[in-house]
């Protein structure tokens, strides 16, 4: 049966881990998860008038960004419990939560994300062994602050990470599905790829974001966030199976 999941930005992720929950429940062997977004008048207008636009190509965490780009796209993702059909990536937890913080604007302190994240990391596996996080990253002030503090906060600083609005903006309801798409191929492909536009940190606490392409042995563990209107938050961790 079809559910619909309209929850701003995080709306991917939450549906990816909604899905999971529900085959983890025994209530289907297949899920399909599909999203997408496009870029209105409307759309186009609200961010405007937040001042949140940039008039050239967007630069997540660094020093020199404007705001962000409107992108659109489409993706889809499928989880099953039956092992033939299953891939070679698992989802192994997700949280979300609400910082309650504005409607438009995130928390300052990033205690909404780290809610979240500790929500996804509730299967005893230690921050350390988070081998790349895919941030949410939109090249604004307060979020890209907000989610430094909240890496920060959990001691995943030093953890490689990225985002990808820098290659094709922000696509907004779809942006969690694509880039868990795209965080997969990384995973896969075993290469960490540079946050576009990124060269100088901008953020007032220090985190690892990575400015060109690395290839990486044994890449098993990834962690992707997302945060959106209404002060909302969502995290989800994947990792690669062992036989691949």
């Amino acid at each position: 049966r079809p559910i619909v999941i309209s929850n701003a930005c995080i709306s991917g992720v939450v549906a990816i881990i909604m899905s999971s929950r529900m085959l983890r429940g025994r209530q289907y062997e297949n899920v399909v998860v599909t999203g997408g977004d496009l870029v209105t008048n409307f759309t186009l207008s609200g961010f405007h008038a937040l001042r949140a636009l940039s008039n050239q190509p967007c630069r997540p965490f660094d020093a020199n960004r404007k705001g962000i780009n409107l992108g659109e796209g489409v993706g889809t993702v499928i989880l099953s419990n039956n092992e033939k059909n299953s891939k070679n990536i698992a989802v192994l937890g997700g949280g979300i939560s609400n910082d309650a913080n504005h409607i438009s604007g995130p928390s300052r302190t990033g205690e909404g994300l780290q809610l979240a994240i500790k929500g996804a990391l509730d299967s005893d596996i230690l921050t350390s062994e988070i081998d790349y996080i895919s941030a949410h990253g939109t090249a604004t002030l307060y979020n890209d602050e907000m989610e430094a503090k909240a890496f920060h906060a959990l001691n995943l600083q030093a953890a490689p990470m990225n985002s990808f609005k820098g290659y094709f903006g922000h696509t907004l309801g779809a942006a969690g599905i694509l880039e868990s798409i795209l965080t997969y191929h990384s995973l896969l492909r075993n290469t960490l790829f540079a946050s576009k536009g990124f060269s100088e940190s901008g953020t007032s606490e220090e985190i690892n974001v990575l400015s060109k392409h690395v290839e990486r042995e044994n890449l098993n563990w990834a962690l992707k966030t997302a945060s959106g209107f209404g002060g909302c938050n969502a995290a989800i961790l994947f990792k690669k199976r062992n036989d691949v």
